[in-house]
């Protein structure tokens, strides 16, 4: 018997919305007080794809909307009737609601997109005693500083303009604004993560989500943590090293998103220094271990307007100065820039550069070398922190392993 392929592209849809219903389905079963389980919820998502196909097949909008309508109304009613003592119901009324739309946009073409928010939904369902941990701990002023983050970002960025102004056009705004979104967010990611993990995370943990938000805080913040306590200068030093390997691949990061064409040119040089700090990391384990952090990191919020700001002026500064070395004196004018303002923010130079390399202003290796500098010049200056902050111990502890990743990295500058 000869198999239709049509039939079995109409098939399709009912197949993915079975699986999207059962998936749903199969998190709300868990739970005791909810009224729909497996079989509501692939009942739910089938009857979504059939809406679909019967409002396509007479051209009637209508009969989607009727379906939404008659399954809210019968789980509303459920709960009406016989209302649990712990559970209200909405959460599972408006999962039913989404599984059905997720139902009709299967039949409607848009079955990647169904997958995604079914999938999305159901963590989001599952992974409710751990949102409600995360709420608690989200303070007043780090859910304005977000909510300032979002208006910036969704609000203001579309209304800036998207053109070169000032000497040799080097400042574009919307360019700009982009680039102190994307800092921004990533080290929003990791300063969330930190809040979320809470005081009891490991070093390890400590050290990945200080480098993400900030690498020289987090320096600071554990080199005075040592001061007159030498019992902690061993995990500090960990902490510490572990942040600003970190910074590494935030380099790397920060060149994938802004030119991925110079990946060849950075590799090199970044591949030899995180292979160099993660060899130095594994040797010194025996030293250290992943005990729980006792002290909390604090680390401010760097979504916060004036933080954001201030890198926007920053960066701004850098991208006119970047420019008129580069007519003045020519490529290699932008070194000693790298040097200077990679000691406290190794971000914007870099940032500043991959632009002036993805307009044709400079070429890859120049690109690598800016790297180099500044990433030396920040962790010169972050090994003078911990000498005058954390003592003589950590900075001998820190300097080794900063050496080393700079050995590392020249080795990889000079084979590119």
């Amino acid at each position: 018997m000869d198999i239709d392929l049509n039939e079995l592209n109409r098939l399709s849809p009912f197949l993915i919305s079975l699986a999207i219903g059962l998936l749903i389905g199969l998190e709300r079963e868990r739970n005791p007080s909810a009224r729909a389980g497996l079989r509501t919820f692939a009942l739910v998502a089938l009857s979504g794809c059939l809406s679909a196909m019967i409002s396509t097949l007479t051209a009637s909008p209508w009969i989607i909307g009727a379906g939404l309508l008659v399954f809210g109304a019968m789980i509303v009613a459920s709960y009406y009737r016989d209302p649990p003592k712990d559970d209200p119901g909405t959460t599972t009324v408006a999962a039913l609601i989404v599984c059905y739309g997720l139902g009709v946009l299967t039949w409607l073409g848009e079955q990647q997109i169904a997958i995604v928010m079914a999938i999305l939904t159901t963590l989001l369902l599952y992974f409710k005693p751990e949102l409600r941990v995360v709420s608690h701990q989200v303070t007043r002023r780090d859910l304005l500083s977000v909510l300032q983050f979002c208006v910036l970002s969704f609000v203001v960025l579309p209304l800036l303009p998207d053109q070169g102004f000032g000497p040799y056009d080097a400042i574009n705004p919307h360019h700009v604004w982009w680039m102190v979104i994307l800092v921004s967010g990533l080290s929003l990611a990791g300063y969330a993560a930190l809040r979320i993990a809470g005081p009891g995370r490991g070093s390890i943990l400590t050290g990945i989500f200080g480098g993400i938000a900030s690498s020289t805080a987090t320096t600071l913040a554990f080199a005075r943590r040592t001061k007159g306590n030498p019992t902690q200068v061993p995990q500090s030093a960990q902490i510490i090293l572990i942040a600003n390997t970190v910074l590494v691949l935030r380099i790397a990061l920060l060149v994938v998103a802004i030119t991925p064409a110079l990946i060849q040119h950075i590799t090199p040089l970044l591949g030899g220094a995180l292979m160099a700090a993660l060899g130095h990391l594994i040797w010194q384990r025996h030293d250290s271990n992943n005990t729980p952090v006792e002290a909390p990191l604090e680390i401010k919020n760097p979504a916060e307007i004036s933080a954001a700001l201030t890198f926007g002026l920053l960066y701004a500064a850098i991208l006119l100065t970047s420019a008129w070395l580069t007519v003045s004196v020519g490529q290699q004018g932008i070194y000693p820039l790298a040097a200077i303002s990679g000691l406290t923010d190794l971000d914007a130079i870099t940032l500043s550069t991959l632009n002036m390399a993805k307009l044709g202003n400079v070429d890859g290796p120049t690109v690598a070398w800016v790297i180099v500098i500044a990433l030396c010049a920040n962790m010169v200056f972050k090994a003078g922190l911990t000498w005058v902050v954390g003592g003589h111990e950590l900075a001998r502890r820190v300097t080794t392993g900063y050496a080393i990743t700079l050995t590392g990295l020249l080795i990889g500058a000079a084979l590119t």
